[in-house]
């Protein structure tokens, strides 16, 4: 346990919507709480700033591994983030929209609480584009609103792509599209809303079949991975429709992925990442809320979320005294 309790706020999207089975936000709030340090739920929507300070009406939470029964709300104050609470994990799912934006901002102003991820580089970096950053890992990549170039692209591919909106989370509107498909037009269209709106387009990977390796990363350090595989008639490899989780080890394809991303993860204040890669490419770059991390303990046989708070009470240890 760490030497002093700590104050934990997690921002984040309803806490009684959370998976108690899947969500990564929910262990780590239950492994803080175990470790005797206070747990706050704060809503997004009720972050504030008052004379000049940030701040949020919070509720403080009691968890348990009871489903439908997994927290307790207690009572809701008002507190100055800087004064009040040590460290805000910031874990609302995308998109990334207006009230998104101004979430992170107020948490931006926050001098001495410790701020995970750090906001201004969630806002900064689109997860679907961060990846561009490295688009020698990549598979071949466009980002385009123009129909045209979409069909382009596609014949370039030699007649198949995968489409995905940009601002989309857990596969959310992901296409496997291919020449000749009577749909493909509408498809098109609709994913762009009628060329107003970008979307990106990648060369389709076979290796998909075999899965979509999740990668978690603490401080661009690897804490584990887990392989998420189709269903047969998927082509989506996401858990929560239907994808099969299954061991993974990191291997050295992944490890040159991992070196080339850590410094910038590092630099940038991307404390929890997670990176996806199929067939040794990659394909994306999760810094707002990533998931896997009970699915990797179920198959390894280990506890990620300890890892993370052992390093979050390591930062806010008070300096040892000079001799």
């Amino acid at each position: 346990m760490a030497a002093r309790s700590l104050r934990m706020a997690f921002v984040m999207d309803p806490v009684e919507s959370e998976d108690i089975d899947a969500s990564t936000t929910f262990v780590l709030m239950l492994e803080a709480q175990q470790r005797g340090h206070e747990v706050l739920y704060v809503d997004p929507a009720d972050l504030c700033v008052i004379e000049g300070e940030p701040a949020a009406r919070a509720t403080g939470v009691r968890l348990c591994r009871e489903r439908g029964q997994h927290v307790a709300r207690h009572d809701t104050r008002l507190v100055i983030l800087d004064r009040d609470v040590d460290v805000a994990f910031q874990r609302v799912d995308p998109p990334v929209d207006a009230d998104y934006v101004v979430a992170s901002q107020i948490l931006d102003l926050c001098r001495r609480t410790l701020v995970l991820n750090r906001p201004t580089s969630v806002v900064a970096y689109n997860e679907k584009l961060l990846a561009l950053h490295f688009r020698d890992l990549m598979p071949e990549t466009t980002v385009t609103r123009r129909i045209v170039d979409l069909h382009a692209f596609m014949d370039a591919m030699g007649g198949e792509m995968v489409v995905k909106p940009l601002d989309g989370k857990g596969g959310e509107g992901v296409f496997h599209v291919a020449k000749g498909e009577r749909n493909l037009s509408s498809i098109l269209e609709q994913m762009t809303a009628f060329e107003s709106r970008p979307v990106m387009a990648q060369r389709y990977l076979p290796d998909i079949r075999q899965g979509d390796k999740r990668i978690l990363l603490l401080e661009g350090e690897p804490l584990g991975a887990v392989l998420r595989v189709p269903a047969e008639s998927e082509v989506r490899a996401n858990l929560h429709v239907g994808g099969r989780a299954a061991r993974a080890d990191i291997n050295p394809a992944d490890q040159r992925i991992i070196e080339r991303l850590a410094p910038r993860l590092r630099r940038d204040g991307l404390f929890l990442v997670g990176i996806d890669v199929i067939g040794g490419l990659l394909t994306e770059v999760n810094v707002t809320s990533p998931t896997g991390m009970q699915e990797i303990n179920a198959l390894d046989d280990t506890q990620l979320q300890a890892r993370v708070i052992d390093r979050v009470e390591e930062l806010l240890r008070p300096p040892a005294p000079s001799a």
